[in-house]
Formats: structure tokens, C-alpha cells, sequence
């Protein structure tokens, strides 16, 4: 490693609250020469790093993108001037934030990595909901998954669905169509479901719904990304609660905004 050369720091930035920031993020951020600032990222977070050089590259899905070897490049050379290089990125950098690209491309250039983990939406979203994941009484544990691979297809969502773990589904909603009716072709039409748009942030919004009813309630209630979409029985647990009966989700749908319903919507039963 050429020892002349400064350093990036993969960072974490959570799902938008400032407060849920690690005390290692506000240090890297503090000695930050130079930040690479991700679009779902809160903006405010560069108050954190008063001496950086911000350069924003928004990456959204659906949206205009800084192209992610521009990105790649970027870090390369400013690194390679001794410049301690901080790579925000939105959510948890390790998982779908094509972090593995930019490790390797740091590590062939002889550059020092430093990760520093953060709070994935998925969390934030079931956090918001009040569940948990992995609820016992529910399931045998949780499955992130991107609705979109490599090559532009979609995962396999019979196999998904028979691992009977709560799902997480990232950057589904340009496909919340065809994502529902694949799981409905292996789950019953009454699997608790939901949609946590801006998930732990100020304008988080929550749909709880059951998955034959999703894809209308949604699009009933103006959901859009970036969004994390849940399904599974676990996800019974927040409708319960929220509405004081063990079996409501199957009758209604609930939006929240700001800790506060907005509306009930009668779901009609299939026929």
C-alpha cells in the first residue's frame, strides 16, 4: 500500500435522522478532507464535516445518476493526493449500495478503507412499524432483497417466499406489480404487507396492507421511493396494535404520517 497516498471512509449515513449517526460517522465526518455526498443521504449531514469539500453524487433509482465509475474515480484520485475521503451513502453502505465495487477498485489502487456501518431502511421501516422482524411466534428470520438484479431481471420469488422469512424488499417500487403478484402466486392473499416510504426520516409515511391488496393501496395512497416494502406475518404484529384487534389487517388498510393514521380504507374481499 503506498503509504503516501490518504484514505476513504465508507460511511454509513442511516436512513436520514441525524440522531441515529454513530459517534465513529460524526469523527469521520469531522475529519473529512473531502465528502462524497449520496442522494438519500439528509443533506444536513455535512454540518457534521465544517473543513470538507462537498461534491454531491446522487444515485436514485429511476432518476438522473452520477454514473458510479465517475464516483469510483473521484475517491481514487483524491485519495491518491493524500486527502481523507468520505463516501456518504444513505441507509447501510454494506447492503445494496454497490460498496463491494468500490472496495475493490480502492483496494487496486493501494488506498486504505475504512467502513463504518450505519442503520439500514429495512430497520428503520420496521422500526417505524413497531414489529420485529424476526418475530419468534412469526418466523425464523429475515431476508434483504434488492427487486432488481445485475442483469436487470428479479429475484426468484417462489424461492423467497418459501423460506417463510419476513421480506424486505428494497428499491421495489417501480415493480410493486409484478413483486406481488409473484408472492401471491406462493403466499396467501392475506399476508400482512406494507410500505415505509422515507423510512426513519421526518417524512416517513407507512402503509399497512395485506399483499392482494398492496399493489391498489399503494398506489391508492401516492406511495413512491425510496420505499422498503415488507411481507410476511410479522408484519401483522404493527396492525394489531395500531388498531386493537388481532385480525384487522384483513379488512383494512392504514396510512401514517407523522406518527398519525391519516386514513382507514375499507379493503374489499376477494371474491
Amino acid at each position: 500500500m503506498n503509504t503516501n497516498t490518504g484514505k476513504v471512509t465508507l460511511l454509513s449515513a442511516g436512513p436520514g435522522d441525524l440522531d441515529l449517526l454513530t459517534l465513529k460517522a460524526a469523527k469521520a465526518l469531522a475529519a473529512a478532507d473531502v465528502v462524497l455526498l449520496d442522494d438519500l443521504a439528509n443533506p444536513d449531514i455535512v454540518t457534521l464535516a465544517p473543513q470538507a469539500r462537498v461534491i454531491r453524487v446522487g444515485k436514485r433509482g429511476g432518476c438522473r445518476s452520477t454514473p458510479q465509475a465517475f464516483i469510483e474515480r473521484l475517491m481514487r484520485r483524491y485519495a491518491l493526493k493524500g486527502l481523507h475521503v468520505v463516501r456518504v451513502k444513505g441507509g447501510e453502505a454494506l447492503l445494496f449500495g454497490r460498496a463491494g465495487e468500490e472496495l475493490a477498485v480502492l483496494r487496486e489502487a493501494g488506498i486504505a478503507v475504512e467502513i463504518v456501518n450505519g442503520i439500514s431502511s429495512g430497520f428503520a421501516a420496521a422500526a417505524g412499524l413497531g414489529i420485529s422482524l424476526t418475530h419468534r411466534r412469526h418466523c425464523h428470520g429475515v431476508s434483504f432483497v434488492t427487486a432488481h438484479t445485475e442483469d436487470h431481471g428479479e429475484p426468484d420469488w417462489a424461492a423467497l417466499a418459501a423460506t417463510r422469512t419476513t421480506l424486505a424488499i428494497y428499491m421495489g417500487m417501480r415493480r410493486i406489480g409484478s413483486i406481488a403478484s409473484a408472492l401471491l402466486a406462493s403466499l396467501p392473499a392475506d399476508t400482512p404487507a406494507a410500505v415505509v416510504q422515507w423510512a426513519g426520516g421526518i417524512d416517513e409515511r407507512r402503509l399497512l396492507t395485506r399483499l392482494d391488496r398492496l399493489v391498489a393501496d399503494a398506489t391508492h395512497a401516492g406511495f413512491s421511493s425510496p420505499a422498503v416494502i415488507l411481507v410476511g406475518s410479522a408484519i401483522g404484529e404493527s396492525v394489531e396494535r395500531a388498531w386493537g384487534e388481532r385480525d384487522a389487517w384483513r379488512d383494512q388498510a392504514e396510512v401514517i404520517q407523522g406518527g398519525e393514521p391519516l386514513a382507514h380504507v375499507a379493503i374489499a374481499h376477494a371474491a
